[in-house]
């Protein structure tokens, strides 16, 4: 394979004769640095690599067919100028996942097929050439057939010794801008307990160690990156990788845990429509209780994922998600924590180059650097007939000062458009009148709060009234419920049988998961009870149903399923 830009440059820092040609590119001279002068800290590297990105859906994309390549998830390959776009935005690191099972031959050598490896190779050379931190793993190995290791520990461990000292030796010469992660969330099926688990993730990790560090090479000293079990931050697991650390004694290691918010919210389940007091202390007490078993011992963090759980824009209110990613950014910086966005696609489009969500991403990289202000919603409702009145919002300042609020171009008027004592903004009910114009039902305007830093926050206006559902018909396959939304946005669905316990899919709370147990369609007038959830309700007996709106707004509905027949009440 032709040697990337990097190897050059360290051949001739060794004085070897090289073309006066080769330009070096900027990833280069990180490469010669690495190599000539005295390495940094494990604590030193893991700051340099904030912020990070993930290159998901890619070559771990390779995990679901033999034969299948990087695009089989959905994404192009990744050619010669797409890490340069990614630095451009930002980032100083990425996270490579990497599955290689379908791609390792039998035992008992486990040989990585040379194009797979080769290609890896390329794609590191590529990210390295433009000066980020890079980091390589075994991805979906984890529950293609490590998962297995208590039954089939031999077999198991064999193969994944087999894959790191293969992985090791390519690598063994590449610059200390490249990490290794030995594993990613990784779980076993059928152990006894954590005590259990915690045996094998640490022979797992102890077995890696030594294969890297007895390759020779920069290996003698690159930054590894050991996970805990399924990768998680519940205390146990991290108490347990702290003794793993302290056995290996080892200063060039760092920890990694992965962040998705609190589950309730991150899938709008059990009534958490907000991003409120309660879910935002969880996700400090989490960054906290890193600091504490990890950082405040000498162990760096990475957390090496993060986001929230897949569709959470279908799930979770704008305005709220907005919200986590703000304070998820802010909590970062402050502890020192080292994080990598999660993005498979869904975020950087790998075909356009662009962001698909902008606002989304301008909330990310402001928390880079300081704190943006949001308020207690970003939706104002106004009744479309009745008498417009004042409506309020509660600011939160983070820290910063409100400046000026604005529609479009206009900057409004203080006193006359709005008032506001201290975090209350109040909009008065001539502008909300001016703005909102003949008050068509669904139709909107849009304010924004200016704060002395950070993203401005957006109000949307809408008009509204009272929301109204009908009766309906149809199978254990979905009941489309007729709905007139009349503006309103349906926020959670409260489901129980008459003696009051829940009905749903989770029977342990009344509110069931939305969009997976039921979700609304705006546009074709609907709320849409799914067959996971139909399927859930026992025969025969009436559920009573409660449709919550993000206006305030409750509607009462009866469901009752009859064998495969199903039937709705207003």
């Amino acid at each position: 394979m032709k040697r990337p830009p990097w190897k050059k440059l360290v051949a001739l820092a060794a004085g070897l004769a090289l073309s006066a040609s080769a330009a070096a590119p900027a990833g280069a001279q990180t490469a010669e640095r690495s190599q000539s002068d005295a390495p940094a800290s494990a604590a030193e590297i893991v700051a340099a690599m904030q912020p990070g990105w993930n290159l998901g859906n890619s070559l771990d994309a390779q995990c679901c067919s033999e034969g299948a390549d990087e695009t089989a998830w959905g994404n192009p390959r990744v050619d010669d100028t797409f890490f340069r776009d990614i630095k451009a935005e930002g980032f100083n690191s990425v996270r490579i996942p990497v599955s290689w099972g379908n791609h390792t031959g039998p035992a008992p050598d486990y040989t990585v097929e040379p194009k797979t490896m080769a290609r890896v190779q390329e794609v590191v050379d590529l990210a390295l050439a433009e000066d980020l931190y890079v980091m390589i793993n075994t991805h979906h190995d984890s529950w293609q057939w490590l998962t297995h290791m208590p039954t089939k520990h031999d077999e198991v461990l064999a193969q994944y010794d087999a894959t790191w000292t293969q992985i090791a030796d390519t690598f063994k010469d590449y610059p200390r801008e490249l990490l290794f992660e030995s594993v990613n969330e990784v779980s076993f099926t059928g152990t006894s307990g954590n005590e259990e688990s915690h045996r094998h993730i640490a022979e797992l990790n102890s077995s890696f160690h030594e294969i890297v560090r007895s390759s020779g090479g920069v290996n003698a000293d690159r930054l590894l990156v050991l996970p805990t079990i399924n990768t998680g931050a519940d205390q146990v697991h991290m108490d347990a990788l702290v003794t793993e650390i302290e056995a290996l004694d080892d200063p060039m290691l760092a920890a990694t845990t992965h962040n998705y918010g609190f589950w309730p919210f991150s899938v709008n389940v059990a009534g958490y429509t907000t991003y409120n007091e309660e879910v935002q202390g969880l996700l400090e007490e989490s960054f906290q209780s890193q600091v504490d078993t990890f950082v405040s011992q000498g162990i760096p963090v990475i957390i090496g994922e993060y986001g929230l759980l897949d569709n959470y824009d279908n799930k979770v209110e704008r305005g709220e998600y907005l919200k986590f990613f703000e304070h998820f950014g802010h909590l970062a910086r402050t502890s020192g924590i080292t994080t990598m966005w999660w993005d498979n696609g869904t975020h950087f489009d790998r075909f356009m180059r662009e962001w698909r969500d902008e606002e989304q991403f301008g909330y990310i990289t402001r928390g880079w650097t300081g704190r943006s202000g949001t308020a207690s919603s970003d939706l104002v409702f106004v009744d479309s007939s009745s008498k417009i009145k004042d409506r309020s919002v509660t600011l939160n300042l983070n820290g910063l000062k409100f400046k000026k609020l604005k529609f479009g171009n206009t900057t409004l008027r203080s006193g006359s458009d709005y008032t506001r004592y201290g975090n209350k903004l109040t909009l008065k009910a001539k502008l909300l009148k001016s703005v909102l114009g003949d008050r068509e039902i669904g139709s909107s305007a849009e304010l924004q709060v200016i704060f002395s830093g950070g993203m401005p926050w957006k109000l949307h206006v809408v008009t509204s009234e009272d929301p109204a559902v009908e009766d309906a018909t149809g199978t254990n396959e979905s009941l489309a419920i007729p709905t007139t939304f009349n503006g309103n946005q349906l926020a959670t669905m409260e489901s129980v049988y008459d003696d009051g316990t829940a009905a749903g899919h989770h029977s342990w709370t009344t509110f069931p998961e939305y969009w997976d147990d039921f979700r609304p369609d705006y546009e074709a007038g609907t709320i849409t009870l799914t067959k996971r959830y139909l399927d859930s309700l026992k025969d025969g007996e009436p559920v009573s149903l409660t449709f919550h709106f993000r206006s305030g707004q409750a509607l009462e509905y009866t469901v009752t399923r009859d064998g495969s027949a199903v039937t709705g009440t207003a």
